[in-house]
């Protein structure tokens, strides 16, 4: 109860300072409206809300579920091969440095101005911290463990699948839960270069007709939907019990 009431007075006083610290502050409000006009806003226009929030939340899940499939894979190829760690490991590392912004373009010129191309760019976001989660994971596994394995005979099958597998599963989990706020950044960056529907495609339309409360309704929306995705991998990282427990 008293964190509950910590959090509910803190975010109070939030909302309190945006509602009367844009009048007292003078700022006009085609800058920053009211947190009371962007909730107007948003009620008026919670139909299209809804309907455009769920286009996005298919496009994250889509791109982040690719995500943490195709990182579980090339984790565990890269874990085991040394070829895949001289070749592979590189290429995914160069382009993860190069800015996705620029790269979200190239995405609509392939897949088109559907559902592929937000898709791919919630996978490229999403893509790299469950790569080197999972890698940096199976890598860590406590030496006087694998020793264990090894004295009492197990084949590499088990030492993976009974051992360096569990051992792994803490970072992977920490892994998935930076991955998907950047897969709804990934998501919503698609929807802004190109998309017919959707979050980001809303708020390029607010911008274009000036309606700032409008986009803020809809920054709000993406930031609540960010916050519940995230709760919902919390919730299934809590499964891995033994996460911080020291070997």
């Amino acid at each position: 109860m008293k964190r509950a009431l910590e959090s509910l007075i803190f975010w109070g006083l939030l909302a309190a300072f945006w509602e009367y610290g844009v009048s007292a502050l003078g700022v006009r409000r085609y800058l920053l409206p009211p947190l009371s006009a962007v909730l107007a806003a948003g009620w008026e226009a919670r139909q299209m809300l809804l309907a455009e929030t769920w286009v996005t939340m298919v496009e994250v899940l889509l791109g982040f579920s690719l995500a943490v499939v195709g990182g579980i894979l090339l984790g565990v190829l890269i874990h085991l091969s040394a070829l895949a760690r001289r070749t592979l490991y590189p290429l995914i590392t160069a382009l993860q440095s190069m800015p996705k912004i620029a790269l979200a373009p190239l995405m609509i010129v392939w897949f088109g101005y559907g559902l592929g191309s937000k898709v791919a760019a919630t996978f490229l976001f999403a893509f790299f911290p469950v790569v080197v989660a999972t890698l940096g994971g199976m890598s860590n596994v406590p030496i006087h463990l694998d020793e264990h394995f090894h004295a009492l005979g197990a084949s590499r099958w088990d030492r993976f699948w009974r051992l360096q597998m569990p051992s792994a599963l803490p970072a992977f989990v920490d892994g998935i839960k930076i991955a998907m706020p950047l897969a709804v950044i990934g998501a919503i960056v698609g929807e802004f270069i190109g998309a017919e529907a959707g979050l980001g495609h809303l708020i390029t339309l607010a911008t274009a007709n000036a309606q700032t409360d409008l986009m803020f309704a809809a920054i709000l929306v993406i930031t609540a939907l960010s916050v519940f995705l995230y709760g919902m991998v919390e919730r299934l990282a809590r499964a891995v019990w033994w996460r911080g427990i020291s070997y």
